[in-house]
């Protein structure tokens, strides 16, 4: 199986159907480790996109969170939050569900999700601690994790 087809499978497994298109025609190449010989990382014009995680799960680089972002499919994998909090975000401090202004329903506890601010730019990937469903019902509470996050005040776009 080639590499752009194994991770289009990879894609839309995680993060929902049609979501792999948005890869299509971009140079992937995989990263398989020398000891064991498993999938370890997966790079997009030799830029970081993603990790595999031990769980089978793929931890998103902002990057990777830039490009998937583009997908109207993959934006029920998103958390949009209120600009308030926004800038405490860009600083690398988790989302509380106070500050959860819409999320896709495909986000569950433990699930890889891209933090949005109110313009749909990408300012954090992390993991889901909720629901989406109690991401909105909840009014206090950690509703994601930040793994990443970009500097304050920049934008991904800018930054390239």
């Amino acid at each position: 199986m080639d590499e752009n087809r194994r991770v289009s499978m990879l894609l839309d497994y995680i993060f929902g159907k049609e979501v792999s298109k948005t890869i299509s025609g971009l140079k992937v190449d995989l990263k398989f480790s020398k000891k064991t010989g498993r999938l370890k990382n997966i790079m997009i014009y030799d830029k970081l996109f993603a990790t595999m995680r031990v769980d089978g799960g793929l931890a998103l680089t902002l990057e990777g969170g830039q490009i998937l972002n583009s997908s109207p499919e993959f934006r029920q994998n998103t958390v949009k939050i209120t600009e308030d909090a926004s800038k405490y975000v860009a600083l690398g401090k988790s989302v509380f569900a106070k500050h959860v202004v819409e999320c896709g329903s495909r986000i569950k506890p433990g699930s890889e999700v891209v933090v949005l601010d109110s313009n749909n730019h990408v300012l954090a990937v992390g993991k889901a601690i909720l629901s989406s469903k109690m991401m909105i019902d909840f009014s206090s509470g950690v509703a994601v994790k930040i793994r990443d996050s970009i500097e304050p005040g920049v934008h991904l776009e800018e930054k390239a």
